[in-house]
């Protein structure tokens, strides 16, 4: 039997310490529901939060993660910069890694897509509807032409991203925008999937169509090889014999 996937779920932990109503929603951290659907469905994931010491992502954590679930909204600006360099070098390397919902605007998502992450957005509690336009592919196994939202926030476009190398979902919202809400992309070794639901104050991840997502997503997103990137790259030996040559090719073609 092959090992289970490694996922550490990171949030920031904050509006639920905060917030009555998302306290309500998440007692325990939206990364706890997460996490436990994750284990029931066959993944190994763990947790870690903002105020753990650095931020719950040490280097023994990344080196046994195969895919990291990051989300962030109040905090973005409390993440250093050492810790976003670490996770950074992790997915070039290999590790998954998965942005949702207001983890758009993370220094982590930004860092990796090289944009600004910028998107319109309103918080009336309207209808979304997903639109499932990749529906052979393993993200979407097991989900229908569509997933319906009752109540959430909407994202909308422009979402000033680089042009997703694979567009998953797109949504339509009540008021009348649409979105790129499930996009991926490869960065070194790593694979990325951002995905857009997830409001706080919204029963997001109780949704078993959601959860579904994204347990998908982190099979899809697990290191199929990890290589470390970092530094330069000793030049090899030549695989033929070659005789070094002594030319000074400032004089070439001039004639004498």
């Amino acid at each position: 039997m092959p090992a289970a996937i490694r996922v550490t779920v990171w949030n920031e932990f904050c509006h639920e310490k905060q917030n009555d109503a998302v306290k309500k929603l998440y007692p325990d951290g939206m990364h706890a529901v997460i996490a436990a659907f994750l284990n029931k469905a066959g993944l190994e994931a763990t947790t870690a939060t903002l105020d753990e010491p650095e931020h719950g992502l040490t280097e023994e954590v990344l080196d046994k993660t195969d895919v990291l679930i990051w989300w962030g909204h109040a905090a973005h600006g409390d993440v250093q910069d050492e810790i976003v360099s670490r996770v950074q070098q992790r997915v070039l390397e290999g590790m998954g890694l998965i942005v949702l919902h207001s983890g758009h605007f993370s220094k982590i998502f930004k860092r990796m897509l090289g944009t600004n992450c910028s998107l319109k957005w309103r918080e009336i509690a309207e209808k979304e509807r997903l639109w499932n336009l990749a529906p052979s592919h393993p993200i979407t196994e097991g989900i229908g032409e569509y997933i319906e939202l009752p109540n959430t926030e909407m994202y909308g476009e422009r979402f000033d991203i680089p042009t997703p190398e694979e567009l998953i979902f797109v949504s339509w919202f009540e008021g009348g925008e649409v979105f790129r809400s499930g996009c991926t992309w490869q960065r070194g070794n790593g694979r990325l999937f951002y995905f857009r639901p997830g409001h706080e104050t919204y029963p997001i991840f109780y949704n078993d169509d959601v959860m579904t997502v994204i347990a998908n997503a982190c099979r899809w997103a697990a290191p199929r090889r990890r290589r470390k990137t970092a530094g330069a790259i000793k030049c090899p030996d030549p695989l033929e014999e070659v005789e070094p040559k002594d030319v000074d090719f400032g004089k070439a073609g001039i004639q004498q």
